[in-house]
């Protein structure tokens, strides 16, 4: 697995005065990632209740950079030119009307999740059930830019010790993980299958589980990324397209099964193996479907084994908190490799390779924003 030179926590960069525009990093058509391009834009304002951040490192998902720039997006309308980038990092440069929370200069993570806050959703902290929710880099400009607005509650502030690119890192998978685990009613000693853990959001979770005092099942279909999930500590790692897949959970737990399962891939053969896997009193959580999405269930063998299945559409502003707390403790999410930003055509080329084993990300200093 290469790697670009981690930035560490001296690399966060100081507050500049805010210039009347920024450089970002666009597309103006849907396809392949050559159509980013630099370009300058007007730098944003914040509005009363919103920061504006000075971008310094900004992550690449899947679904909300690489398959919204190729125009497969299922829930977005954009108007070009679009600036992608939503879990980003970076320090506090202004602030709107009636901020308090932050300070200019501040180190911060941005959850990118924007929930309406008054419906009865999110009155009632389940704010990822939003009818109103938008995403920054998606529904709003994001952060492959210097410089990005968001809403002061969205925006938290950095523990010592963690780089701009972990930052990124754990910004909107971290809560994501910590929402997945508290909803599925995490203990210590559980056991968690982890399908797909190399990803972005599989290794976080994976290691958010471990963190808590899990027992990890950890699998990929690569036998290198499995090796690479051995040596992070997963207990067991397996490829759950085998055929004895789940009669080797059951040997690995002592015939328990899994008490969690995280299924993000929507792969019908894998969901059956996850659900083969399962313990009695068990839980499937799916936060992705990423290979199909249509998958069959056994009612009559869920209601007799008192399993549930459970959809998370994200985090939430309590997830965020819970997150943060674990990364106050040590938790750290897997960086796979950083790149600038001027290159960020060549980020999307190598997370589209499904060569990572955990986060890509973008670094924004004043240096990198040449190809």
């Amino acid at each position: 697995m290469s790697s670009a030179p981690a930035r560490t926590e001296r690399d966060w960069p100081k507050p500049l005065p805010v210039p009347g525009s920024m450089q970002a990093m666009v597309f103006n058509r849907f396809g392949p990632p050559g159509v980013l391009e630099r370009a300058v834009t007007d730098t944003p304002r914040p509005g009363p209740g919103e920061v504006l951040v000075q971008v310094a490192a900004v992550s690449i998902g899947r679904l909300l950079d690489l398959a919204a720039r190729a125009g497969r997006h299922p829930y977005a309308d954009f108007r070009f030119p679009h600036v992608l980038g939503a879990d980003h990092s970076g320090v506090v440069a202004a602030l709107g009307e009636g901020v308090g929370s932050v300070r200019v200069g501040d180190r911060v993570a941005v959850f990118p999740v924007v929930t309406c806050g008054v419906c009865a959703s999110c009155t009632q902290g389940r704010e990822e059930a939003c009818a109103a929710l938008s995403l920054i880099g998606t529904h709003r400009p994001g952060a492959y830019a210097q410089y990005c607005v968001a809403p002061a509650r969205n925006v938290h502030p950095v523990p010592d010790g963690i780089s701009p690119a972990m930052a990124a890192s754990l910004a909107l998978v971290g809560p994501v993980a910590a929402n997945q685990l508290a909803q599925a009613g995490l203990r210590a000693g559980h056991w968690v299958l982890v399908q797909g853990a190399a990803s972005a959001l599989g290794s976080t979770t994976a290691a958010l589980a471990r963190h808590l005092g899990a027992r990890i099942i950890a699998t990929s279909r690569s036998p290198e990324k499995r090796e690479v999930l051995s040596a992070a500590g997963a207990e067991v790692v397996l490829d759950a397209t085998a055929p004895d897949f789940a009669d080797r959970v059951r040997e690995a737990t002592g015939g328990h099964g899994a008490d969690i399962a995280v299924d993000n891939l929507g792969d019908p053969a894998v969901w059956d193996a996850t659900v083969d896997s399962l313990a009695r009193g068990g839980t499937v959580v799916t936060s992705g479907a990423f290979l199909g999405g249509r998958v069959q269930l056994d009612l009559l063998r869920l209601y007799s084994n008192c399993q549930r299945v459970i959809g998370v559409r994200t985090g939430n502003p309590a997830s965020v908190e819970a997150l943060w707390a674990q990364a106050e403790n040590g938790f750290r999410a897997v960086v796979d490799r950083t790149f600038p930003i001027g290159r960020a055509a060549d980020a999307h080329r190598y997370l589209e390779d499904d060569s990572n084993v955990g986060r890509v990300a973008l670094i924004l200093g004043t240096d990198d924003w040449e190809a």
